[in-house]
């Protein structure tokens, strides 16, 4: 493999064994029969000739053996999405040291981050059997991407420099070029995303669904059966890469949708053009099946107690773990503990761009903020719920980040009720009522209304914890749980005065990795939401950012990303973390939750203990789940309940118009 990325702050990892054309492909036992009658070409035709080589050995885990199937569970029927982010097949992602290596690629060239020169393996295949050539990526740019019926926002945020897309080129069938005037260091971490943004599509497939390649009247009609409005809607609703609520469109990651919704029980069945081996020559993934189940969310933890999964860990949390160490001898599981990387598992974000006048003055003012954080006991906090194994600190990146530095982690959090008292008497709220509780300019209490969603328990109970140490203080904390929608549309509209979350999720981060969370740039963040949505929206709503030290994080994110090396990614990363730190724009808590990952005994390269986040390990991406294995196979065939779609173009037009 080569790997030229020159001035950026990536490198390839060692991912790759022995040359491919050293190898002697083995069968794999599931597909040994299909491939005797004739169904599928042998795995030597099946795979590219250069594929990805797995270096299982290298990174301490075992050569497993192909077979059998894992059953999980999932919420909510739409949460079979998830396995696109755990199973993470990704043009270029990251490996578990968190560097970035090409992967369903076979080499990425790039030019001071301006010119990005992608080459495809050769033989590589979709799951159907398909080429997989830039005719995929050139069908994604010009018929999907620059299609303003199917694309009516326009192009990708992150594919846009100064306001400009990429200038595309075919090179031949196995390259493609993107390349822009100004360098986009965003463009490969954002494909490394668990939400994979797919600059690619099955293009033999999609056309058939596509106006200016099929019937358009055809089409509509489709359309109008779906209940669709038009053939654009159709198009979106069979183009489902993320979803998988398609099983007929064809798929490069290690198991393909083979259920159709409604079902309570969803097969993914094993890719068997899946492009990556092990050293011994075997076919990967070495899973036959995956199988998720739909649970209701709240029993999840008894449902894994009662050895109703063999690997589980969304839907359960910190507080599961008594319960699930209880049930491990009876039900054949372990119970792994995974650090969770989240800046703070809680974080108070003021609204600075609240509309009331009073709060407004007040949530600017950084006396009032440093005071709000020096009267939080994080101690009892980190004691009560995280029994004494959190962190405790300021909202920043975890320790097992590069960027990581102690400093910012305990400026101004520690717990000295004196000094918090002594701010607030220095802004002015001296006066108290016959509770003890400070008054407002106006005269209403200082009563802090907290708004959050309500799904964390961690967060409500850790707020009544708080609010116990703020009245201390003469502040009044009353907690305000609401449906997140809500939540979020009161805050885009100005009317929430403080609301609790979970802190950064890119807590593991790399000065490669785009520092958007830490500008004012998305109204989704709760301390600057009209900030926010005035840089979304270009100015036609919200609030142009008027704070200077909140600027100066505009100012810093804009020069990150036209940097082409990583000495200035660095130091741009390093000062927003200070400017954060130093500004309180959130308070942090305590951090360090531990996630569990149940894990039924005989599932081997399950890690004992590795570090779980959203960005960047994608879940259980970066640690390769098409290498978990059964060191010894159950006797369990998973249920052929639901519809398995493997049917024509005319089957695809009828289940849009049935769904």
């Amino acid at each position: 493999m080569t790997m030229r990325l020159a001035a950026a702050a990536f490198a390839a990892a060692a991912i790759f064994a022995a040359p491919a054309a050293a190898l002697d492909y083995a069968e794999t036992p599931l597909l040994a029969p299909r491939v005797a009658q004739g169904e599928l070409p042998p795995v030597a035709e099946r795979l590219p000739k250069s594929p990805l080589v797995a270096d299982i050995a290298a990174r301490g885990r075992e050569l497993g053996k192909p077979g059998g199937e894992i059953v999980s569970l999932v919420a909510r029927a739409r949460d079979i999405r998830y396995l696109s982010a755990n199973t993470y097949g990704r043009l270029i992602g990251y490996t578990q040291d968190l560097k970035l290596a090409p992967d369903l690629l076979e080499d990425v060239q790039v030019e001071g981050n301006r010119i990005f020169t992608f080459r495809l393996r050769d033989g590589h295949r979709w799951s159907d059997g398909a080429p997989f050539t830039a005719e995929d990526f050139r069908f994604y740019w010009e018929d999907v991407a620059n299609n303003r019926e199917l694309s009516p926002a326009g192009l990708p945020d992150f594919l846009v420099v100064d306001g400009s897309g990429p200038r595309f080129e075919v090179i031949d069938a196995r390259t493609v070029r993107y390349s822009w005037d100004a360098p986009n260091p965003r463009f490969l971490p954002t494909l490394a995303q668990p939400r994979d943004p797919f600059i690619y599509r099955p293009a033999h497939y999609l056309k058939r669904f596509h106006a200016d390649y099929a019937d358009q009247a055809k089409l509509e009609e489709a359309a109008r059966k779906g209940k669709l409005k038009s053939w654009a809607g159709l198009f979106n609703r069979m183009d489902d890469m993320f979803e998988s609520s398609n099983p007929e469109l064809p798929t490069l990651q290690a198991w393909k949708v083979a259920t159709a919704a409604p079902a309570t029980r969803f097969i993914f069945e094993r890719n068997p053009f899946y492009h990556r081996v092990d050293e011994a020559g075997q076919q990967l993934p070495y899973l036959d099946r995956v199988v998720l189940d739909v649970a209701a969310g709240g029993l999840m933890a008894a449902k894994a107690n009662s050895g109703d999964a063999d690997l589980l860990f969304r839907g359960l949390t910190m507080g599961d773990i008594p319960i699930l160490k209880e049930g491990e001898r009876a039900k054949g599981f372990r119970t792994l503990m995974w650090p969770y990387a989240r800046g703070s598992e809680i974080a108070l974000y003021p609204n600075l761009t609240v509309t009331d006048p009073v709060w407004r003055a007040l949530n600017r003012d950084l006396r009032f903020r440093r005071a709000l954080s020096l009267g939080i006991d994080r101690r009892t906090l980190n004691n009560s719920l995280l029994f004494g194994l959190g962190r405790e600190g300021n909202n920043t990146v975890a320790s097992e980040s590069p960027l990581f530095e102690e400093r910012l982690r305990t400026l101004n959090a520690g717990y000295d009720p004196a000094e918090a008292s002594r701010l607030l008497d220095e802004i002015g709220l001296t006066k108290r009522n016959a509770a003890g509780i400070r008054l407002l300019p106006d005269g209403r209490e200082l009563e802090i209304i907290v708004e959050t969603d309500g799904e964390s328990g961690l967060i409500v109970d850790g707020l009544t914890l708080i609010g116990e140490f703020w009245r201390e203080i003469g502040v009044r904390l009353f907690v305000k749980p609401q449906d997140r929608t809500v939540l979020r549309n009161r805050t885009y509209a100005g009317l929430t005065t403080m609301v609790a979350a979970q802190g950064l999720d890119l807590a593991l981060a790399t000065a490669a990795m785009p520092p958007a969370e830490l500008a004012p740039l998305r109204q989704d963040y709760y301390s600057w939401a009209k900030w926010g949505q005035y840089r979304e929206t270009r100015g036609t709503s919200g609030e142009p950012c008027d704070m200077p030290e909140a600027k100066r994080l505009l100012d810093l994110y804009a020069e990150w990303a036209s940097a082409s090396d990583a000495e200035t990614q660095t130091r741009i990363w390093r000062e927003m973390l200070t400017n954060h730190a130093e500004n309180q724009w959130s308070i942090g808590t305590v951090a360090g939750a531990l996630q569990p990952v149940v894990a039924r005994n005989g599932l081997r390269n399950v890690p004992a203990r590795a570090v779980y986040s959203w960005e960047p390990t994608s879940m259980l991406g970066v640690y390769r789940m098409d290498e978990f294995y059964w060191d010894r196979v159950p006797g369990r065939e998973a249920r052929r309940g639901g519809a398995v779609a493997t049917g024509s173009t005319a089957q695809a037009f009828e289940r849009a118009g049935a769904r």
